[in-house]
């Protein structure tokens, strides 16, 4: 585990409400009025953030209480902060954080001043590490942000749905996801170009099953047209055309989980006569395209706790069938876990190669969506390259 810390990592997919330190909800909901099911953190693990998890429903639940906290800039820029010094501590050198700004945004609330307040807490902590850094091959903490859409109209979430659903009043439920993710892209394009904060991607989060991601293609058309790189869940609680419909209408360049990739029994379209032939094909498409799949181990054993133990996971599929899969935590605070313990298990179970972990850790810098040009990535992959290298030659 030691020599896994030491090594340069990445995280593409972590839920900044789904991965506070216990200690900070507590401090916060205190602060705040937030009730929460128990004030100590052995009772909440008791309780809401469990090691397992009946169902996805359950797995949820804790999300009320976490982003109850995170109304206003103070308590986001203090957990995107603690956020960023959790992972720089375990030699995690670059992560993509994602939420829904819409969820922590009031009936006043700009989007701008959400977003500003994570950039600000993520910032801080890139300039503090940065002065631990002067005479060192160590490379430097980065981290851009990714925005999450919703799938379905989350009306009891958030003011700012509530004020929405009022204004759009008996428009239908597929207009009023349209509309809300349409100006989730506009606003994140806009707070990237005018007020350079560095949002690198649009995402699609929520419940799959019943919630078809072409309700949101016009969001992720304009971000498509505005140069803003995409990543969707899906594969996690569905199948193989959920992965499919990602990558043909939202131009997906990532897929977050995409667990059921190889399901061809999950496949439910009459039209597709052959399930194993098209699994397959979608499987080298992805391939071939280096459509690169953000893997959450644990959190998909709790989700869908079918999987039973982690040797039945579809990871070791995946490496064998030569996908540019990158491991990724999608909640600390959730999964009780990191981006290095997600890495030894992954090493221990699938008797990973050191070709294999290098390869897995390399995609994530390669595959990021990085702030800077790509020149300035270029060379930020390059002296990752270098000192992992160095790391593993020692």
């Amino acid at each position: 585990m030691s020599k896994l810390v030491a090594l340069p990592k990445t995280d593409l997919h972590v839920h900044l409400d789904g991965s506070l330190r216990l200690a900070t909800l507590i401090d916060l909901a205190r602060e705040r009025g937030v009730a929460l099911p128990s004030e100590t953190e052995q009772g909440l693990t008791e309780l809401v953030f469990k090691e397992r998890y009946a169902s996805l429903v359950e797995y949820l639940a804790g999300f009320a209480y976490t982003c109850a906290v995170l109304q206003d800039a103070e308590a986001l820029e203090r957990v995107a902060y603690e956020l960023a010094w959790d992972n720089i501590r375990e030699g995690v050198r670059y992560i993509e954080v994602r939420f829904a700004p819409q969820l922590h945004m009031g009936r006043t609330t700009r989007i701008d001043e959400v977003l500003g307040a994570v950039d600000r807490g993520l910032a801080r902590a890139r300039t503090e590490h940065e002065q631990h850094l002067a005479g060192t091959e160590e490379p430097p903490f980065r981290y851009g942000i990714i925005v999450c859409a919703l799938r379905c109209f989350m009306a009891e979430a958030s003011p700012w749905y509530a004020q929405l659903g009022e204004l759009l009043g008996d428009m239908p439920d597929k207009a009023r996801f349209t509309t809300a993710s349409l100006e989730l892209a506009r606003g994140a394009v806009r707070c990237r170009d005018e007020g350079g904060i560095p949002i690198v991607g649009f995402d699609l989060a929520g419940p799959e099953a019943g919630f078809p991601a072409a309700a949101h293609w016009e969001a992720f058309q304009y971000a498509h047209e505005h140069f803003l790189k995409k990543t969707v869940h899906a594969g996690e609680a569905y199948g193989p055309e959920s992965i499919f419909q990602a990558i043909t209408e939202l131009h997906a360049d990532r897929i977050g989980h995409g667990y059921h990739l190889f399901d061809a029994h999950r496949i439910e379209d009459p039209r597709i006569g052959e399930p194993e032939r098209y699994v397959d094909a979608l499987a080298q498409f992805i391939a071939d395209r280096r459509v690169t799949i953000e893997v959450c181990i644990t959190s998909n054993l709790q989700t869908n706790p079918a999987i039973g133990t982690v040797d039945n996971h579809v990871f070791r599929k995946m490496l064998d069938a030569r996908l540019s899969a990158t491991l990724c935590t999608d909640n600390r605070l959730v999964s009780h876990t990191t981006v290095t313990r997600e890495l030894d298990l992954a090493v221990r179970t699938f008797d990973m190669t050191p070709k294999e972990v290098r390869s897995t850790i390399i995609y994530g810098f390669k595959r990021s969506f990085f702030p800077g040009d790509y020149r300035e990535k270029r060379a930020y992959v390059r002296r990752i390259i270098d000192y992992y290298d160095a790391i593993e030659a020692q």
